[in-house]
């Protein structure tokens, strides 16, 4: 079951970053009816629990989205963050060790600075949606992760020049996500327009293959901008 949940996150990696493109360019010709197409995103924070530090890392997230209507106020909201990041911020003295990560030494002193955890991933989400006639929603569902790269960043600040240094680590992590979302949100223009969005995110697998205890988690607040989707003439023909 890993391997196909892994094949399939690949599949969608590929494919991702062209889909971007053509979401624009022929977004209107996939909304159908009950199928809602566009774009997502916003700004996400996200940590990894099992740490001793717990300081939110701030990233951004693009992506694509469907909401496919199943029944009356029943629908299935998926897609994919193309653009979208997990990890944590600051890490302390005791992470770098757990993570067998030495502090950076120059002329036999230690230099001062900061180091985070990144990891680029792609992040599937596949959420029952209830619509409330008001407008606003709610979400709960799985969500699905694929990290294609991760690694160690240090920022430091000497002498008025920016020094950062990446140490790639994807052999030490799960490039394989999963877990759990929940999610609200409000369609303004009375359901056909802009959707503002808050969701957490919990994970349930290890990030790191030799540290147990160490879960992503995030909370977005994204902007979902529906492509084609409210044209009165949509769907009408000509008599």
């Amino acid at each position: 079951m890993k391997k196909v949940l892994l094949l399939f996150l690949i599949f969608f990696s590929i494919q991702a970053h062209s889909q971007i493109l053509i979401s624009l360019l022929l977004g209107d010709k996939l909304n159908q009816d009950g199928v809602e197409f566009g774009l997502e995103g916003g700004l996400n924070w996200t940590t990894i629990s099992g740490l001793e530090t717990q300081e939110y890392a701030r990233k951004w997230n693009l992506g694509f989205y469907f909401d496919l209507r199943v029944k009356d106020q029943w629908s299935i909201y998926t897609g994919v963050l193309v653009k979208s990041n997990m990890g944590v911020q600051n890490l302390s003295d005791a992470d770098l060790s757990a993570l067998g990560v030495g502090k950076l030494i120059y002329d036999g002193k230690e230099i001062s600075g900061e180091y985070d955890h990144k990891m680029s991933t792609f992040l599937v989400p596949v959420l029952m949606r209830y619509n409330f006639k008001n407008n606003i929603y709610v979400a709960l569902g799985p969500q699905f992760g694929l990290a294609y790269k991760s690694w160690i960043e240090f920022n430091s600040d000497i002498d008025d020049k920016d020094i950062i240094i990446k140490d790639y680590n994807i052999d030490k992590i799960q490039k394989v996500d999963a877990g759990f979302s929940v999610a609200t949100g409000y369609t303004m223009m009375n359901g056909t327009g802009w959707t503002l969005s808050a969701k957490y995110y919990y994970g349930l697998v290890d990030v790191y293959k030799d540290i147990s205890g160490t879960k992503n988690s995030s909370f977005f607040i994204n902007l979902g901008i529906p492509i084609g989707a409210g044209d009165p003439n949509k769907g009408k023909t000509d008599k």
